[in-house]
């Protein structure tokens, strides 16, 4: 299923196109980062909000690390976040989020550029014609 996830600095538009559906959430202040597209995007403060382990990860390649967080206060959006990274650069290669239901959701990086000067026209998001617009839970189109 592809998600798309796009944020300008004040929203976060997560956009589903198979479930024709956009909802719109305001970023918070870092220090109430929760979500694991806020941690990618540098938003809250890993070291105060998650205890981390090393766990054994089927499938994981020689040259990879993974990292286990748990957070130290209950979440409703995840119970627990896996980050593979590479084990030279420490780039995200993959982040698995469980939630409280036992389901898994795995996304996958590749072809990772940083810091490469974006314009910030790549950070607007233009809403799809014909989906629902979910905005604070309610849905407003």
């Amino acid at each position: 299923e592809k998600k798309e996830f796009v944020s300008d600095g004040r929203k976060l538009y997560s956009h589903i196109p198979e479930d024709r559906q956009v909802v719109v959430t305001d970023v918070p202040p870092s220090d109430e980062a929760s979500s694991p597209a806020l941690l990618l995007a540098g938003k809250g403060d890993v070291l105060r909000d998650f205890a981390a382990s090393t766990p054994e990860v089927p499938g994981l390649g020689a040259g990879e690390v993974a990292l286990k967080l748990v957070p130290n206060k209950a979440r409703e959006e995840y119970d627990w976040l896996v980050l593979v990274l590479d084990r030279q650069s420490l780039q995200i290669r993959r982040l698995v989020t469980a939630d409280a239901q036992g389901g898994t959701s795995t996304f996958a990086f590749s072809r990772i550029r940083e810091n490469v000067g974006l314009p910030d026209k790549t950070f607007t998001f233009t809403i799809p014609r014909g989906v629902d617009v979910i905005t604070n839970g309610k849905r407003v189109r």
